[in-house]
């Protein structure tokens, strides 16, 4: 049986491999079943167990570059983690920026004239600016936890997510730039078959996907990290 001051042992040192605390939650629940289970068997006291674990678990913590979202290095086993949490909510993100973008194409042969589709151009990229403000509105009571800098005991970000808070502020404010333009390119590219401007058609049809994806891609990571921190309510309480 692990004991509170044993379970605060193996905190404290996964906190010393520089993990966030969701991830640093969910290994430590693992690690703790897996020390029990070397007591169990073996027959050996915990710090015996314990020195077993760190070993096996070394090559796990060495730490790599990952670059995309993290400017430091962090532990290998952390980057697997966070890999494949962004991959799933990437092709969430992605998914919704192109129902949008095919929404797009859609309301330019719905509008019955340019001025009708300049209306539905900034109403719809005006949707994704307005869902991700209410967001952040209505969650003021995280916005302490939402800091790149805010960790726990000063060594730890609380979770994974953290890291790219910052993501939805940039894209807010370059998807309040694209609700003051309009969509006449795209308008007359395919009503009014005006092929002269390609690249500024291109423009106005994939550069509000690519915020639309991100913003998306940014909430999602917003929600998580609130989720997470929900989670972790043994260790926010100190904070």
């Amino acid at each position: 049986m692990i004991t509170e001051e044993q379970e605060n042992k193996i905190t404290d040192y996964l906190i010393a491999q520089q993990l966030s605390l969701d991830i640093l939650v969910e290994i430590r629940d693992h690690m703790i079943s897996q020390i029990s289970d070397i007591q169990f068997r073996e027959n050996i006291s915990f710090e015996d167990a314990f020195l077993k674990i760190k070993e096996s678990w070394n090559g796990e913590f060495k730490l790599v570059n990952y670059l995309l979202f993290y400017p430091t290095e962090i532990p290998l086993i952390a980057k697997r983690i966070i890999q494949e949490k962004y991959a799933g909510l990437f092709r969430k993100s992605l998914m919704i920026g192109l129902l949008a973008l095919g929404v797009n194409v859609l309301l330019i042969f719905i509008a019955k004239n340019q001025e009708v589709y300049n209306i539905f151009f900034k109403l719809l990229n005006g949707s994704f600016l307005l869902g991700s403000v209410l967001i952040l509105v209505f969650n003021y009571k995280i916005w302490k936890y939402l800091k790149a800098d805010f960790k726990y005991k000063g060594k730890s970000l609380y979770t994974m997510y953290q890291q790219n808070i910052g993501l939805m502020v940039v894209c807010a404010s370059s998807m309040a730039q694209v609700v003051m333009k309009n969509g006449n390119y795209a308008y007359q590219f395919f009503r009014e078959h005006n092929h002269s401007e390609v690249f500024l058609t291109l423009v106005t049809l994939i550069l509000p996907f690519i915020l639309q994806t991100a913003l998306v891609f940014a909430v999602f990571n917003f929600m998580e990290h609130k989720k997470n921190l929900a989670k972790m309510q043994e260790f926010l309480k100190p904070a």
